[in-house]
């Protein structure tokens, strides 16, 4: 179990390769008792995938689940009164610096776990839960997470977040948060 210590209102982003084991570390989250707001895209996608035609290609309403969970992310760092834990790759820095800036605009501590696996351990986890990031999409995300896994590997934390926490897809993860 990896313990890592968060204030009360944080923006926690726990960001890694398409397929590295998000929602399955988030799964099995603890957060030891504390109110927690955690946004993964697949709750979205798994709505919208209800609501919308049978057989709907998920290609064709993608855009759509993108910009309903940034919005929910934005929501909940405005309104929820306590963490807010948000699944998103984050391997492009134009996502980390809106995530950050989010943060900074809310008023909440910012905190940036990185799930670190291999190109092969992502596409293969893909692979484990039926559903693939296209070839090139996922190209993108490998070049762009090589040369952060650079910084995080020395133990910096990206732009604009205060804390960095990097995880295995081994770990489990415990939030500590101190009482209010």
């Amino acid at each position: 179990m990896t313990a890592v210590a968060v204030g009360p209102r944080s923006l926690v982003v726990l960001a890694g390769l398409p397929g590295a084991g998000k929602t399955t570390l988030l799964a099995d989250l603890d957060t030891g008792g504390a109110k927690a707001v955690v946004l993964d895209s697949d709750q979205v996608r798994g709505s919208l995938k209800a609501a919308l035609p049978r057989g709907l290609p998920y290609r064709c309403y993608r855009p759509l689940v993108h910009l309903l969970h940034r919005s929910r992310i934005a929501w909940a760092a405005l309104s929820a009164p306590g963490l807010v834990l948000v699944h998103e790759p984050s391997t492009r820095a134009t996502t980390r610096a809106a995530l950050a800036g989010l943060g900074a605009l809310t008023g909440r501590p910012r905190h940036f776990l990185w799930l670190d696996a291999s190109p092969e351990e992502a596409l293969e986890g893909q692979v484990e839960r039926g559903r693939l990031v296209r070839s090139r999409s996922f190209a993108r995300h490998v070049r762009r997470a090589e040369r952060l896994r650079a910084r995080l590997s020395g133990g910096v934390p990206p732009r604009g977040w205060q804390g960095l926490t990097v995880l295995t897809r081994g770990d489990r993860l415990r939030l500590s948060v101190p009482p209010r």
